[in-house]
């Protein structure tokens, strides 16, 4: 089902008693003729609060086996117990089931909102301790190289100097 404002689904129900067709609906809002039927089944069975949207419906992972259970095992329609738990559309189930034969049949729950702050910034410490000791490997090992090239560039001076004093006695 299309995504409509609570408005809409008043109108749609109201025209609905009123005798237009659930095809006509359908066109007219742009929703497969089985979301009209059964979002007017929905108002008929929990009343016009129903669509109202609530933000972020939460379902525990209990209920999710429990309506899971109800379709695999004892085999009821997905239409059936969706209208019988009130849910928004029957693609939710299809979505819990999918995800529970992924998951090899465990309900995984996702993690809502952002992730928290503090844990990222754990993580980026710890990180930046290794890289800051790796550094300061590479950084005494660059020491070191440049102190061996700094030696030997100071007795080449000292040899060529030695060198050109040679040269200037002899002349």
């Amino acid at each position: 089902m299309a995504k409509l404002s609570y408005q809409d689904k008043i109108k749609i129900y109201n025209r609905w008693k009123q005798g237009e067709s659930s095809m006509s609906l359908s066109k007219t809002f742009n929703i497969h003729v089985s979301g009209i039927k059964y979002l007017i089944k929905l108002i008929d069975i929990y009343g016009i609060d129903i669509c109202k949207k609530n933000k972020n419906r939460y379902y525990s992972p209990s209920l999710k086996i429990k309506i899971i259970n109800k379709i695999l095992v004892e085999h009821k329609s997905l239409h059936s117990i969706a209208l019988s738990y009130g849910l928004s559309s029957c693609g939710m189930i299809s979505n819990w089931i999918k995800s529970y034969k992924e998951n090899n049949y465990v309900i995984v729950e996702k993690k809502r909102g952002r992730k928290s702050t503090v844990a990222n910034k754990n993580i980026n410490n710890t990180n930046k301790d290794e890289s800051l000791e790796e550094k300061n490997k590479e950084l005494k090992k660059r020491l070191l190289y440049l102190e061996a090239e700094n030696e030997y560039l100071k007795k080449l001076a000292a040899v060529v100097q030695k060198k050109q004093k040679q040269q200037m006695k002899k002349k």
